[in-house]
């Protein structure tokens, strides 16, 4: 009987368990900022402008941001209700959905929903970077 081996494969990244990208882990290679022409394979939306290449009319750039209210911020809202003012509620953007849109044609291309009412409970991951990955 033939004795069986494995072949390695390097360079190539194996993660077991939770997605890097959903616990906020920004790889060292991605792209913040304007793309400038730069191919980009794929591009993780976030709280802030993303870098993108817009599937409407080709446009490579940085996206517009517009906000609104989820869950998590009427929720974040109601806390200092008990004091009988919601002071709290424009100023906690960090915990309002964002929508994506293209400078150029004006199309929504993303949403980043904030769906998790318990947000309110986790400040370190109240805002999430936007990045892509180069292609």
């Amino acid at each position: 009987m033939a004795k069986k081996t494995e072949d390695v494969v390097l360079g190539v990244p194996y993660y077991a368990g939770e997605n890097l990208y959903r616990a906020g882990v920004i790889p060292p290679n991605a792209v913040v900022g304007d793309p400038k022409g730069m191919p980009i394979q794929r591009t993780v939306y976030g709280d802030t402008p993303a870098p993108f290449n817009c599937v409407y009319c080709g446009n490579t750039g940085v996206t517009t941001v517009r906000s609104k209210p989820s869950l998590a911020a009427y929720i974040g809202c109601m806390m200092p209700m008990m004091l009988g003012v919601c002071f709290l509620f424009p100023s906690m953007d960090c915990l309002w959905h964002k929508y994506h849109y293209c400078p150029s044609c004006k199309e929504k291309v993303a949403d980043f929903e904030k769906s998790d009412p318990c947000a309110v409970m986790d400040p370190p991951h109240w805002t999430r970077q936007s990045f892509a990955l180069p292609g």
